[in-house]
């Protein structure tokens, strides 16, 4: 929603939306006419201004997911690269259990409004990349490489999240620090691809993408 309106310090409820995708203009409609109708209409209608927030759930078509499934791979010797694009693209990243606390806070209030929830912290995908790759005692330069295929359009290059509404008002601030879930995401990765290594049947989501399911029917060939 923010887009590049800012290239430092931290973005608030009145900080000005500058969309850079059709999925972030997408999400903008969905803030605009929850206002209109909670405005318009006397409507209980809540904004949640989400800054990005990942856990082993996340779906590995996003750089988080895409890159812990990798390392567990690529640990494991299933994979022997991780291609990704822009590596000094900076967001707030934070634990997607914490935020679902935080929407629950929002409609425990008297009076609907709008939080920005986040972790007041910026991190690069480059160090994403270090920080998994060294939980498994790798070194992440042997391993990534970077692919145009992977650059935006319009990139994002900086994203930071004032949550400081939300801790006055909700009592809400985030707890499991960027590290912290860096080794949760990496640890279910790995935990996941072991098991199945193991001959273990399990529902995840791997089957679901191409490129996984690569490496699932050419083991059974095998």
């Amino acid at each position: 929603m923010y887009g590049n309106s800012r290239n430092e310090g931290k973005l608030n409820e009145n900080s000005p939306f500058k969309p850079a995708s059709p999925y972030a203009a997408a999400k903008l409609y969905g803030y605009w006419i929850t206002r209109i109708y909670r405005e318009a209409y006397g409507m209980f209608a809540v904004n949640g201004i989400l800054f990005n927030h990942e856990s082993p759930l996340r779906g590995l078509e996003f750089v988080t997911r895409k890159i812990s499934n990798a390392v567990a791979k690529i640990a494991l010797g299933l994979e022997k690269e991780l291609r990704l694009g822009n590596l000094e693209a900076r967001r707030d990243w934070g634990y997607a259990s914490e935020y679902i606390e935080s929407m629950w806070l929002m409609l425990q209030q008297d009076e609907p409004d709008d939080y920005v929830i986040a972790t007041g912290e910026a991190h690069s995908v480059r160090e994403f990349c270090e920080i998994a790759f060294d939980i498994v005692g790798l070194d992440w330069q042997e391993y990534v490489k970077v692919d145009k295929r992977f650059m935006r359009p319009l990139d994002v290059n900086y994203l930071c999240g004032d949550y400081s509404k939300a801790e006055k008002k909700l009592g809400w601030k985030p707890r499991t620090k960027f590290k912290q879930l860096v080794k949760i995401m990496v640890d279910e990765d790995l935990n996941r691809w072991e098991r199945w290594l193991n001959g273990e049947k399990f529902p995840w989501d791997a089957p679901n993408y191409p490129s996984e399911y690569k490496i699932l029917t050419r083991a059974l060939r095998v």
